[in-house]
Formats: structure tokens, C-alpha cells, sequence
């Protein structure tokens, strides 16, 4: 209409952000439990790894069998503390994965994802641990192999993961995958050795009574 004013084009309200769906908290738990039970059958430990490390494990062990999955999970955190320590064998590639991150201090506009939009920052942080999980299967598996387990049926499901991962994204049905992966490999492995007859850590001394009293 001549002479009416002009008007901007309305801008389309985005719609809200989708919300993501937590992931079932049992499987989480699985994620981290059977890498760590293969983990503790390597040969590093000379036959039988030390109680501080069994402990954490058998206590995961117990509240994932239990379905008590935030105690377990803070005894596989005490696990990760452990494999972490240096009076410990370094664990090899890629069970060195499952040592807890003590990241380097550093200023915050050195981390490359400082930047980064919330959802782009996600997105790598799934990425990042999504190809951990990959390298912790294929680990387990090839283990598993070379030690009388039988893993035959799940090689070829990890390698089928691998290749929906691809180079970018996150198939829905990665973890899907994988996770079926961690459930039969579960129940096939032989429990940790534990240290028969190794006595336990020197205790501190205990401060003498009488002379406390002096």
C-alpha cells in the first residue's frame, strides 16, 4: 500500500533446544566396569594385583550386581585414582584410559574448546569418549583373544560400531552396539586373581601411650 511504513519480516521464533536424554545410569556403569575387570587380568600384575586395587573393583562389582549404580560408580572413580598412582605398573594402551584425567593447569583461553558454543562442546566431549570406548573395546576384545576368551561373535559387532562412527556424528545406535558388546563380554571373564597370602601395606606405627602421657 502506498505510503504505509515498512515493516521487518518477521523472524520465526526458534524453537526450544531438545533437551538430552540422560543415559541409563546401569550402563554407564558397564562402560567403565568390564575395562576395568580386563584391566586387572593383565600380566602386569605378576599374578595377582594388590588388594587396593581389588577392593574398589569387587565393591563396583558388588553394588552393579546390587543395582546400586552411584556407589559404584564412586568405587570405579577410587579404581581410576589407583591405576593412576606411579607406585603402580603403567598400565598399556588403551587401559591407561581408565586412569582418572588430571588435566595440566592452564589458562582457560588455552583450552581450544574455551570457545566453543555449549552444544558444539558437547558434541566433542560425546566424540571423545565414544572413540575411548571404541579403543577400550577393541583393547578388551583383542585380550580377551589372545587368552583363551572366546570373543569371536564380538570383533566383528566392535568393528561395526567403529565403522557407523565414522568421521563425525554419533549414530544413535553406537552405544547400542557397544554396550551389548560389554554385556556378553561381562560374564565370560575370569575373576581377578586375588593376592593369597600377600600381606597387607606396613601400617603406621602407633603412638606410644606411655609416652603421650609424659
Amino acid at each position: 500500500m502506498p505510503g504505509a511504513p515498512n515493516r521487518p519480516p518477521e523472524v520465526a521464533e526458534a524453537p526450544p533446544p531438545v533437551a538430552p536424554v540422560p543415559e541409563p545410569p546401569d550402563r554407564k556403569v558397564l562402560r567403565r566396569l568390564v575395562p576395568s575387570h580386563v584391566a586387572l587380568l593383565l600380566e602386569i600384575w605378576k599374578g595377582a594385583p594388590s588388594p587396593e586395587l581389588i577392593g574398589p573393583f569387587e565393591k563396583a562389582e558388588a553394588d552393579f550386581a546390587a543395582g546400586d549404580f552411584g556407589n559404584a560408580t564412586q568405587a570405579l572413580d577410587r579404581l581410576s585414582i589407583r591405576f593412576a598412582e606411579p607406585r603402580w605398573p603403567s598400565l598399556p594402551e588403551p587401559f591407561k584410559l581408565l586412569r582418572v584425567a588430571i588435566p595440566a593447569p592452564m589458562p582457560p583461553h588455552w583450552d581450544p574448546d574455551h570457545q566453543l558454543a555449549a552444544p558444539e562442546k558437547e558434541a566433542r566431549r560425546a566424540r571423545r569418549e565414544a572413540e575411548t570406548q571404541l579403543a577400550l573395546a577393541r583393547g578388551c576384545v583383542a585380550f580377551g583373544a589372545s587368552h583363551g576368551i572366546d570373543t569371536s561373535d564380538l570383533g566383528p559387532r566392535v568393528e561395526a560400531a567403529a565403522a557407523a562412527l565414522g568421521t563425525t556424528g554419533l549414530p544413535a545406535d553406537f552405544y547400542v552396539v557397544l554396550d551389548g558388546v560389554w554385556s556378553d563380554l561381562r560374564p565370560r571373564l575370569p575373576r581377578p586373581k586375588s593376592p593369597a597370602g600377600r600381606a597387607p601395606p606396613p601400617r603406621a606405627p602407633e603412638p606410644d601411650a606411655a609416652a603421650s602421657d609424659t
